[in-house]
């Protein structure tokens, strides 16, 4: 028996013990443990959720192993994605273990145990590898030591794949420095071809001075010794449908009646956080098992919550995409879409999900007129212009270290736009993450402008192409294959294009009825701003309690389902009167409002962009609810125009905002807490600026009342 042929029985023995006695290595799986194991080279697996990428590299890691290699590190995205990787490492003899933000008091422990070499397999994030203690101490031993780097969803590698991470880029550098002879394996199910080109580039990094072989890889793959095992990508268990409803009140009726008809349990896809803890809640409320699950939920519930469904206790996780990437229940019998996600790649990743071990599963998309809006308030998150990389750059020259924090008072950008741009800074060389924060290099530096603009370009085709799976009357899952670039896409012969056979869109009325009643109800709680922000001179630490605001209420959020289009609608009209429907859901919210006790006067906060708009609803609530309507706040110099993080804010803000002579007399003579009145709370800090103005000229309550907040 040849090396070749003892090392495929191991394999196949290896699989039996993962995944049953009848289970046999499939041609790709092979060609890739052997590409691992006994030629040492660099491997990119495309393959179709559930096809058993990980039983390639946990069967390599056993082979390799045995062999005397080192562990095998894991570079992976998600909490509930190296949840499942370790329970599988355990099914099949693997001793696996995990490096996460939430297992710190662990860390010491697990470097030793690596050390030690009781560890097989050691799962990291893509964040941990530029930690500074992680880089420095551990990472270079870790990387002299390992038998197999693993790169789990590798199409976040790529900025032009649906879920690209500025951390995973940083994987380019570690590659290029890893010794001669250490087998790599990048792994994904979504990769369209240019994708699958970006990834397999940045894997041949370092290849050929590190001793990999020129020989080309698989048809498609580049002749760099990097092999590319595309397979296609059909998934015979899915039915697929598109469901066009109208309104949100007739999706969550829709929605609730057919929860009771859906096979098994599954999940309820939201594009919002809001969105999923409203639905989560009206489902609730109609009798069905259901918990939302964002990236705003606590680790411990988002593990409980995980636990639930796995185990069938609950009918649905109601998830934003926090719920994605590699969760893995092989008997989920549907996913269910409230809105369409951006791009149909990020679709079929998310619907992968269901029937991995089941006959049939549902999938079905609820289609909503918020989408393009949502679509866009993500795209404006992308990469910022060049002035802005540039004050940023200029703001680390010679200035030693700086914290994000204390980056935020110099630079214009929200926390989390910073701290992305600082990590493809960081992985292009211009900055360095260190302890206490961000260092320049020194390095030269150019600003690929046609890269991003293509990028962009990129990502406003994806969106169309989503627009048209909405209405194509072609095979839905052929549609979808094909802008993966899957060439064997072909007529699934199970959607509702090809059986001809759509889901029926009457709801009864007196659902949708009861739905609207519940997306009508108004009434968000604001919670006050509670500390200053971090880089100011002057303001540090807690908000004094003699000047800061009670805990105020918005009508809705704009990402609500319910009165988020009600209120998008209206702050985008521009300028104007209150309308009638919406004084009304105000009142009702004032109504509600358990104060400790009730305001006596209005004040309102001046606008630049809708005083009729802000005027008209403090004066309207003051009049119904026999209020005295003192006035409103100043600028001295004109509004502070548009800032995106809180130590911008408050400096602009606090430069500008006033309290009129006319207006701080009249408080204290009112005798009583006051409702300050605006548009809408952003940030915060302009509320919180003008609440403080208030409380300071004697009022000893100020609650907040706003008709929208963003968050």
């Amino acid at each position: 028996m040849t090396e070749e042929e003892t090392l495929r029985e191991e394999a196949e023995a290896r699989l039996r013990a993962l995944a049953g006695e009848d289970a046999r290595l499939r041609d790709d799986q092979w060609a890739a443990i052997k590409a691992l194991v006994m030629d040492r080279r660099r491997a990119l697996v495309v393959q179709r959720t559930g096809w058993g990428k990980s039983a390639v590299y946990f069967i390599a890691t056993a082979l390799l192993r045995e062999l005397g290699e080192g562990p095998t590190v894991i570079v992976s995205p998600l909490l509930a994605l190296m949840r499942n990787q370790i329970a599988a490492a355990e099914r099949a003899g693997i001793h696996a273990a995990t490096i996460n933000s939430a297992n710190p008091e662990e860390w010491e422990k697990i470097y030793g145990q690596v050390a030690e070499g009781v560890i097989d397999v050691l799962l990291v994030s893509p964040e941990r590898l530029n930690n500074p203690d992680f880089r420095d101490q551990v990472l270079p031993e870790l990387a002299e030591a390992a038998g197999l780097l693993v790169i789990d969803e590798a199409h976040c590698i790529s900025d032009w794949g649906h879920d690209f991470r500025p951390d995973y880029r940083r994987l380019r550098t570690l590659l290029a420095d890893l010794p001669p002879g250490i087998p790599v394996l990048a792994t994904t199910a979504t990769a369209n071809a240019r994708v699958t080109r970006d990834v397999a580039e940045q894997l041949a990094a370092g290849s050929e001075q590190d001793g990999f072989s020129d020989a080309p890889g698989a048809p498609g793959g580049p002749d760099d010794g990097v092999l590319v095992l595309r397979g296609p990508l059909e998934r015979d268990s899915l039915h697929l449908g598109v469901v066009r409803l109208g309104g949100s009140e007739r999706r969550l009726a829709w929605l609730a009646g057919a929860l009771h008809e859906l096979p098994g349990s599954g999940i309820v896809y939201t594009l919002t956080v809001s969105a999923a803890q409203e639905i989560a809640a009206y489902l609730r409320e109609q009798g069905h098992q259901v918990v939302a699950y964002t990236g705003q939920s606590e680790p411990a519930d988002r593990l409980a919550a995980e636990e639930d469904l796995l185990a069938n206790r609950v009918k649905a996780l109601v998830a934003t995409s926090a719920l994605g990437m590699g969760f893995d229940k092989p008997d989920l019998g549907f996913v269910v879409h409230v809105g369409a996600p951006a791009s149909p790649v990020a679709y079929y990743q998310q619907v992968g999900r269901a029937g991995r071990g089941v006959r049939r599963a549902e999938v079905i998309l609820l289609p909503g007129a918020e989408d393009r809006e949502i679509w866009a308030y993500f795209a404006s998150l992308a990469f910022p212009p060049e002035t802005v990389v540039r004050a940023t750059l200029d703001a680390l020259t010679g200035a030693g270290v700086l914290s994000t924090a204390a980056l935020e008072s110099r630079v214009d950008l929200s926390r989390g736009r910073l701290e992305m741009m600082l990590k493809v800074l960081d992985v292009d060389g211009a900055v360095r993450r260190v302890k206490g924060g961000w260092e320049a290099t020194g390095e030269p530096w150019s600003y690929d402008a046609d890269r991003y603009a293509r990028v962009s370009a990129e990502r406003a085709a994806e969106q169309e192409a989503m627009l048209g799976y909405l209405t194509t009357t072609e095979c839905r899952e052929q549609y979808l294959r094909r802008h993966l670039d899957d060439e064997a896409a072909r007529p699934c012969g199970r959607c509702d294009n090809c059986t001809g056979v759509d889901r029926s869109a009457d709801v009864d009325a007196e659902a949708v009825r009861a739905a609207g009643e519940r997306l009508a109800r108004p009434g968000v709680e604001v919670e006050p701003r509670r500390q200053w922000p971090t880089g100011l001179p002057d303001l540090k630490g807690r908000i004094k309690p003699e000047l800061s605001a009670e805990p105020g209420r918005a009508l809705g959020r704009l990402t609500d389902i319910g009165w988020g289009t009600r209120l998008r609608e209206l702050l985008a009209a521009g300028d104007g009167p209150v309308p009638g429907d919406v004084l009304d859901a105000v009142v009702a919210v004032l109504k509600a409002w358990d104060w400790a006790e009730r305001p006596v006067a209005v004040v309102s906060v001046p606008s630049a962009t809708r005083p009729t708009l802000v005027r008209g609803l403090a004066e309207g609530i003051a009049r119904i609810g026999r209020l005295a309507y003192l006035g409103e706040l100043g600028y001295r110099q004109g509004p502070p125009g548009r800032q995106y993080n809180s130590a911008q804010r408050v400096a602009a803000v606090r430069g500008t905002l006033a309290m009129p002579r006319e207006l701080a007399a009249r408080i204290p003579a009112a005798g009583g807490p006051v409702l300050l009145v605006d548009d809408r709370v952003d940030t915060g800090w302009t509320m919180t600026l003008a609440a403080a103005h208030v409380r300071n000229a004697g009022a000893p309550a100020v609650l907040p009342l706003v008709l929208a907040t963003t968050s």
